[in-house]
């Protein structure tokens, strides 16, 4: 009898503990501070585009260091439905691998985001950006490759494949800027379609400024600031490049 007595009450302290332990973890969850904050006209109005690279930054940091800042999405949606006031507007391809929002820490109406294979410019993309600055008011474009491009070794490789064909003219600009690279200029090499991804980009840059009179006023003006960047597939981390 006692030992079944013993038995009782070792099993009711292990119940015991379990549950203030679940307890503890649920409070703790709960106590987790969600940000609600979204952008603003006024917010728009006052921050500068060195401000907004500079944020787009710190936000990869914590991507990188897997420290995202809790989100209170729902009313991120609720606040943004009567309107929206974005910072920036980010080109990039649509691989799977670089969910951009998330790769700068950014919540609900902070960035347009516009997506193609190998992040190049027509008068879709063109639009969209000038709507995004022109109509929308943000002051930043980040045009962003990425390491081992597929859409850029498809280029690179010459493959022709129904409309992808077509689309993948637009990369080869960057492959004839890096006709003079010192090494094997293949797909093999991945520091070799790492400087064509970053030779694209640039590209892109130009091609924007040159068939977007209005995007190219902005950015004479002060009002626009037009910045390249890379992502690397293996760490998260956002290269800004020197144009």
């Amino acid at each position: 009898m006692k030992s079944l007595n013993l038995l009782s009450v070792l099993v009711l302290g292990s119940l015991l503990f379990t549950a203030c332990t679940q307890k503890e973890s649920e409070t703790e969850t709960n106590t987790v501070q969600l940000s609600s904050d979204v952008m603003t006209a006024e917010d728009q109005n006052e921050i500068t585009s060195e401000q907004i690279i500079q944020g787009l930054k710190e936000g990869n940091e914590r991507y990188v260091n897997n420290d995202l800042t809790p989100v209170d999405y729902q009313s991120q949606v609720k606040a943004t439905a009567n309107g929206q006031f974005p910072e920036a507007i980010i080109l990039s391809c649509v691989d799977s691998r670089v969910p951009v929002e998330h790769v700068f820490d950014k919540g609900v109406g902070d960035i347009f985001v516009a997506r193609v294979a190998g992040n190049f410019v027509n008068e879709d993309m063109l639009g969209s950006a000038e709507f995004a600055t022109a109509v929308a008011g943000s002051k930043v474009i980040v045009i962003m490759g990425h390491e081992s491009c597929g859409a850029v070794k498809a280029a690179i490789d010459g493959v022709e494949m129904g409309n992808i064909t077509a689309m993948l003219d637009k990369i080869e600009p960057a492959i004839e800027m890096t006709e003079n690279y010192n090494g094997e200029q293949s797909t093999s090499n991945n520091d070799y379609v790492t400087e064509v991804v970053n030779n694209n980009v640039r590209h892109t840059i130009a091609e924007m400024r040159e068939n977007s009179p209005i995007i190219a006023e902005l950015e004479r003006n002060g009002d626009v600031v037009i910045a390249g960047a890379f992502y690397d597939l293996d760490t998260g981390k956002v290269t800004f490049l020197d144009q």
